[in-house]
């Protein structure tokens, strides 16, 4: 098992508690829509009582998209081939997985998804949310509780994406609940049947799933996602050569990817930790494109553990700044999802678009409070 990182200097996670009381505009208010008998209200995570914020209105007609259709042929999530030449007639599948540096690593699963997300949680803890939808796994995990910021990332996964996690606060099942695009797969109650517990971990991080039990439960759910991000072969003029990308979000999670021109791919590693694995395969973790997206955040009314502060929602909306790593190049970038039904766009600082290479992609999501610390992102030429 890795062990912690003696990286100490950073606090990421101070300010956390100072912020309890400023909810981002963004996200607060009431919004009262009408189109028929399909809407209702929907309040943000200020209110008493927690539902979805902007939650899309309807699983049967998606949101306005910026993105094509991909042929049939190819994989709708990466941009490249298909399996035997056919994209397989199945939603994207999202899956809850924990990443405390003891006891959720190795993790298994990370290298078969198209998508992971790497998402802050409370008391400087990461969780990532990895999607599958060409590819299969046969053992994912291990699969913990939903947070906010999981469906808000999944609204622009159109046609009814599933959401595979292990239970959660009353106020986010509730929410999850009440969601008309993304089906919850709540592992520690109506879907347990899609889970396993191991004998070589200990609770709570011994649950594990894989994308044949999760799709079989939604045979009747055939339809692909939609694209979720542009894939270009050329650079732009702003890309410049780079060895790695150092992300220092809090003690023993200093993640750092590394261009390996032989693979080429980025693979990851942790500071002090060494080579992060892939307890599926035994391969280290790797990536085509690395995308960093430096966001704000608010603290939610509830708290996810006992004495902790309200959970952390990032906000996946609006614009920020970032980087996107590809082919042994950075670009700095803007981000762009004017909402949570849009995808989200990065243009570089004279305004191109900038588009990722064809296969896996990894999103960092980095608190604007973490970014702004000293040392907390670094690239290496």
């Amino acid at each position: 098992m890795p062990s912690d990182s003696p990286v100490t200097s950073k606090k990421p996670f101070a300010r956390l508690a100072a912020l309890g009381s400023k909810r981002l505009a963004i996200i607060g208010g009431v919004v009262v829509v009408v189109v028929g008998a399909i809407l209702g209200i929907v309040l943000s995570g200020s209110t008493a009582k927690k539902t979805p914020a902007a939650t899309p209105a309807s699983t049967s007609t998606a949101p306005a998209t910026t993105q094509p259709a991909l042929a049939a042929n190819v994989c709708p999530l990466t941009d490249t081939p298909a399996p035997g030449g056919v994209v397989p007639r199945r939603p994207a599948l999202a899956v809850k997985v924990g990443n405390e540096p003891q006891g959720a690593r190795p993790q298994s699963g990370l290298n078969e998804a198209d998508v992971v997300y790497d998402t802050p949680a409370e008391g400087g803890i990461m969780r990532y949310v990895a999607i599958y939808q060409c590819k299969s796994a046969a053992q994912i995990g291990p699969t913990r509780s939903v947070r906010w910021v999981d469906w808000h990332i999944l609204a622009m996964y159109r046609n009814l994406p599933l959401l595979v996690h292990a239970g959660g606060i009353n106020p986010d099942i509730a929410s999850l609940n009440a969601l008309r695009y993304v089906k919850n797969v709540d592992l520690l109650n109506a879907y347990a049947s899609d889970g396993v517990r191991t004998t070589n971990r200990t609770p709570p991080d011994n649950l594990y799933t894989s994308t044949a039990a999760a799709w079989a439960s939604f045979k009747n759910e055939k339809t692909p996602p939609t694209p979720v991000f542009k894939y270009t072969g050329a650079l732009p003029s702003s890309a410049t050569a780079a060895a790695s990308i150092e992300i220092d979000f809090s003690i023993g999670t200093h993640g750092i990817w590394t261009w390996n021109g032989s693979s080429k791919t980025w693979v990851h590693s942790y500071a002090g930790a060494g080579p992060d694995i892939d307890a599926l395969t035994n391969k280290q973790v790797s990536t085509n494109n690395v995308i960093v997206q430096v966001v704000k955040y608010a603290l939610g009314p509830y708290a996810e553990s006992t004495g902790g502060s309200g959970d952390v929602e990032s906000i996946m909306t609006g614009t920020g700044r970032g980087y996107v790593l590809r082919n042994g190049k950075e670009i700095p970038v803007t981000w762009h999802r004017p909402s949570l039904g849009a995808e989200t766009t990065f243009t570089d600082s004279s305004g191109q678009q900038v588009g990722l290479t064809r296969g896996r992609t990894f999103v960092e999501i980095v608190l604007d409070t973490t970014a702004s610390q000293k040392g907390a992102i670094t690239i290496t030429k």
